[in-house]
């Protein structure tokens, strides 16, 4: 063989080493990025009133686009109400952060365009355009309420009255035994629905406690 023959033999094996030696290099990079890019939390700015619809509409094409193994839970915080009307009771569900939901993904070019993408949405929290991902005490504070109400689903939930009277507020009483008389709301008890009002009886301020629905603005 030739001296030219061995040198062009030689550049030749040189170039496929290197060859070689870059694309396992780009390999072990590409693996160390997918390695990084575990499932994170994150919390999602959406249209006020849409959470559940736009929530819907995230996993819908998630399934459509076949992503779901860079997905977890796409979660709305909420918390069990009891209100009192009229004398019934009426369980409902309140979200605890209108306009935000939190979110479980793997954070590539790919699942955020995905997201961002959805109509109703508007951008993930964070600094300067970078989304943050939170703090794992954060993810538990909020996913904790969730497991404890799925924990107690037959016990009754902690009652929360809304009041359309305040304290110091002049009333009048339009049922029960005191009906037509006048006063003021002296408290209020938003676990039970009763309010204590200060009504004038035979010229004296006495205290009644009353059912909140059993009052109304003079």
């Amino acid at each position: 063989m030739s001296t030219r023959s061995l040198e062009f033999h030689t550049a030749i094996d040189q170039d496929a080493w290197l060859a070689m030696d870059k694309e396992e290099t780009n390999s072990d990079d590409a693996q160390q990025a997918g390695s990084g890019n575990e499932r994170k939390w994150f919390v999602l700015k959406v249209q006020s009133n849409r959470e559940r619809s736009i929530r819907d509409s995230i996993l819908r094409r998630i399934k459509m686009e076949g992503m779901e193994e860079h997905f977890g839970e796409v979660f709305i915080p909420t918390e069990k109400v009891v209100e009192t009307k009229g004398g019934g009771r009426r369980v409902r569900e309140q979200k605890l952060l209108p306009g935000y939901m939190m979110i479980e993904m793997e954070m590539t070019d790919e699942s955020w365009h995905l997201v961002r993408s959805t109509s109703g949405v508007g951008d993930f929290t964070g600094a300067a355009g970078k989304p943050i991902p939170m703090e794992d005490e954060e993810v538990r504070r909020w996913l904790g309420q969730d497991v404890a109400a799925e924990e107690e689903k037959e016990a009754a939930p902690r009652p929360v009255v809304k009041f359309d009277v305040t304290v110091g507020d002049q009333v009048k009483v339009k049922e029960g035994a005191f009906a037509e008389f006048e006063g003021v709301i002296d408290s209020m008890d938003d676990a039970t629905g009763k309010v204590k009002v200060i009504i004038e009886i035979f010229g004296r301020p006495t205290e009644v406690e009353l059912e909140h629905w059993q009052v109304e603005k003079a």
